[in-house]
């Protein structure tokens, strides 16, 4: 009778794998302990520096009311120093004024 009821509890067994198989289930056993979840702490950041914008003086340049000169003069060195490579150029090369 043992071996009867042996081969009954085998035979279910194995029907049973093989119907839960069929079925694609899973028989999942967990045992574990229950945990307490702690969010993090919020991390705060400094917000960034303000942007300082400056500008110059009157006119936004330099701030000289007399920087019109300047440029003159930049202008006439400019003009001379071309006049004096043109007039170099053509004594080098023979062509008199």
């Amino acid at each position: 009778m043992n071996k009867k009821i042996l081969g009954a509890v085998l035979g279910l067994g194995v029907l049973m794998a093989s119907a839960a198989a069929s079925a694609h289930v899973n028989v999942d056993v967990g045992i574990g302990v229950p945990g307490y979840y702690a969010p993090q702490a919020p991390v705060y950041v400094a917000p960034p520096p303000p942007v300082v914008v400056g500008y110059g003086g009157y006119g936004g340049y330099g701030g000289y009311r007399d920087d019109g000169w300047r440029e003159r003069e930049w202008r006439r060195r400019e003009w001379r120093h071309h006049e004096w490579r043109e007039h170099h150029w053509r004594e080098r090369h023979g062509y008199g004024y």
